[in-house]
């Protein structure tokens, strides 16, 4: 019973950790990425529909981002969803496609998006702490478990925290890294 627990608890945390490179991935470093364009939503014929969707994004040159509509009418939709998704992105449309300079980042607006990271990685040490918490709980609610099984368990799933916290910490270096290279 406590190695169910154990392991859906390390799930969990494998989860928060996935959903933690997805939002770093996102954040803007001054190289070109399509993944920055991922939570875009553009009106597509009355529904709205993530841009990756519709469109082929390509990154041609390194400080450079290409949208190819796979219907051209949607370009003005997709112009003005990037402008209100709020990245500091200026796309620039023709007939066919759409161009995103990419501009390189200041180092002001670098040490605030390090800062960003850092509060963001606050928000997913809460989540596998409360993962971690709740797993706790789960197996003092078990009866007939003694204290030291408890104890045991107890020690295994702060192992299992500390090694995804670690995780973190190490994704959130790379990332501050990435950002404040020139």
């Amino acid at each position: 019973m406590t190695d169910l627990i154990l392991k859906n608890a390390e799930l969990q945390m494998k989860e928060t950790i996935d959903a933690y490179v997805i939002h770093l991935r996102q954040i803007r470093t001054g190289k070109a990425s399509g993944a920055i364009l991922d939570k875009v939503m553009v009106n597509y014929y009355g529904s709205l529909m993530p841009l990756n969707q519709i469109s082929q994004i390509t990154t041609p040159e390194p400080n450079l981002i290409i949208i190819k509509p796979y219907d051209r009418n949607v370009i003005t939709e997709a112009v003005g969803a990037i402008h209100k998704a709020d990245l500091g992105l200026n796309p620039v449309s023709d007939a066919t496609l759409i161009r995103i300079p990419i501009a390189p980042l200041t180092e002001d607006v670098r040490k605030n998006l390090v800062k960003k990271v850092h509060k963001e990685l606050e928000g997913y040490k809460i989540r596998i702490r409360n993962i971690r918490r709740d797993a706790i709980d789960e197996i003092k609610k078990i009866e007939n478990i003694s204290k030291d099984l408890i104890s045991d368990n107890e020690d295994k799933i702060q192992q299992i925290t500390d090694k995804f916290i670690k995780q973190l910490d190490d994704l959130t270096k790379e990332k501050e890294k990435e950002l404040m290279k020139i």
